[in-house]
C-alpha cells in the first residue's frame, strides 16, 4: 500500500514538474513572439516617419526601403529583405493602433503571431482584415485556420456581413435581434472540401453525414463560433411516428439548438417542409425553458430563388437554406456564389 502511495505521489510530482516546464516554454514563446512583432512594427513605424520627413516621391520611398534592408542585413543577417521591410511598413500602416510601443505587451489587446499578421496584410478589405484579426485573437485560430478562413472568404460568406442593411429594413422589430444574432453564425455557401467527397456528387446522404462526423472538428470550425455537437440521427418520438434528425448542435452563445438536415441534391419543397416540421417538433419536445427558439439549417447542393421567396422559408425566420460546396473553389467562383446566396437571402427575408 505504501509503495502505491509513493508511486502516486511521484506521478503527481513529475506531472507538476512537466507543467512548470511547459508553462515556462509558453511564456518564453509568447515573449519571443511579442518581441518579433514589436520589432517589425517599430521598424515599419520608423520608416514611415522617416519618409514623411523627407521627399514624399515614390523614388524616395524606394530609397528608404532599400537603405533599411541593406543596412540591417549587413548588421544582422537574414530576415531584412526588401520584401520583409515592405511588409514591416505595411504592418505599421495597417495596424498602427496596436498597443505595441512599450516593451511589455498590453494584455487587454491580444497580439497575434507574426505569421498571422503576414497573412492579414494580404487582406485588402479593411473591415474584413480587422474582423479576421479580432476573431483570430478571440478564437485562438492557428495560422492554418486563419489562412483557410481568409482563402474561403469566411467573412464575406457570413450573412450578417452581407445583409446588415437588409435586416435593418426588412425584418420586423420583434424578430430582428435574434435574426441578426443568428446570422453571425451562418455562412452561405459552406465550403466543405475537407470532407473529401467526390466532386461529381456521386455519394449518398449517409456518406455525407459520416464524412462530417469523421471531420467534426473541421466542420465545427466551418460552422462558426459557439457550436458543440449534440447528436446524429437523433430520435424524436411522437404518439404516432418516429423521426430521425440528421445532426443536432447547440450554440452556447445563441443559447439554442441548431438542427441540420443534409441533402445531396438541390433544395425541394419537401425538404423545406421536413425541416420546418423538425424545428417545430424540437421546440415542442426538446427545447428547455431557458433555450431560445431552435434554428434549422437545410444544407443542400443548390438553393433556389422561388423557394426562398414563396416557401415557408419566407415565413419562419429561424429556417435557413444553405448551399455547400464539396470542393475548394477559386476566389472568383466563391465571390460569385456568395453574391448569389446573398440575393436568395434577400428574397427569403422579403414579405
Amino acid at each position: 500500500m505504501k509503495n502505491n502511495i509513493t508511486k502516486k505521489q511521484d506521478k503527481q510530482f513529475v506531472s507538476e514538474l512537466k507543467e512548470i516546464v511547459n508553462e515556462s516554454r509558453r511564456i518564453a514563446y509568447n515573449a519571443v513572439n511579442f518581441a518579433l512583432v514589436r520589432r517589425n512594427w517599430l521598424i515599419g513605424q520608423r520608416i514611415v516617419i522617416y519618409e514623411q520627413g523627407g521627399n514624399v516621391r515614390a523614388e524616395y520611398g524606394k530609397h528608404v526601403v532599400e537603405l533599411a534592408s541593406k543596412s540591417l542585413t549587413e548588421e544582422f543577417g537574414k530576415g531584412f529583405s526588401i520584401t520583409n521591410i515592405k511588409n514591416f511598413k505595411a504592418f505599421y500602416l495597417m495596424f498602427n493602433n496596436l498597443p505595441i510601443g512599450q516593451s511589455v505587451p498590453d494584455q487587454s489587446t491580444p497580439i497575434l503571431n507574426w505569421t498571422h499578421y503576414e497573412r492579414l496584410l494580404r487582406v485588402k478589405n479593411e473591415e474584413a482584415r480587422e474582423w479576421y484579426a479580432k476573431e483570430s485573437a478571440n478564437q485562438m485560430w492557428s495560422y492554418r485556420t486563419l489562412d483557410r478562413n481568409i482563402s474561403t472568404l469566411y467573412y464575406q460568406r457570413m450573412l450578417s456581413s452581407q445583409a446588415k442593411e437588409i435586416c435593418g429594413q426588412e425584418v420586423k422589430d420583434k424578430t430582428s435581434k435574434i435574426i441578426n444574432n443568428s446570422l453571425e453564425f451562418i455562412k452561405n455557401p459552406a465550403v466543405l472540401e475537407f470532407l473529401g467527397l467526390p466532386s461529381n456528387k456521386g455519394y449518398s446522404e449517409s456518406a455525407l453525414e459520416q464524412a462530417i462526423i469523421d471531420q467534426m472538428q473541421n466542420f465545427l470550425l466551418e460552422l462558426g463560433k459557439g457550436f458543440s455537437f449534440v447528436a446524429r440521427q437523433q430520435l424524436i418520438r411522437t404518439d404516432t411516428t418516429d423521426f430521425y434528425i440528421d445532426l443536432v448542435f447547440y450554440n452556447y452563445i445563441l443559447n439554442c439548438f441548431v438542427i441540420i438536415e443534409l441533402k445531396n441534391h438541390a433544395i425541394t419543397h419537401q425538404d423545406i417542409g421536413q425541416l420546418d416540421m423538425y424545428v417545430r417538433l424540437y421546440d415542442d419536445i426538446m427545447k428547455g425553458e431557458k433555450d431560445n427558439p431552435t434554428i434549422g439549417i437545410l444544407l443542400c447542393t443548390e438553393t433556389d430563388k422561388t423557394m426562398a421567396r414563396y416557401s415557408v422559408l419566407n415565413d419562419n425566420k429561424h429556417l435557413f437554406a444553405s448551399q455547400y460546396m464539396n470542393y475548394l473553389p477559386s476566389e472568383k467562383e466563391l465571390e460569385k456564389e456568395t453574391e448569389h446566396q446573398k440575393e436568395l437571402f434577400f428574397l427569403q427575408q422579403r414579405k
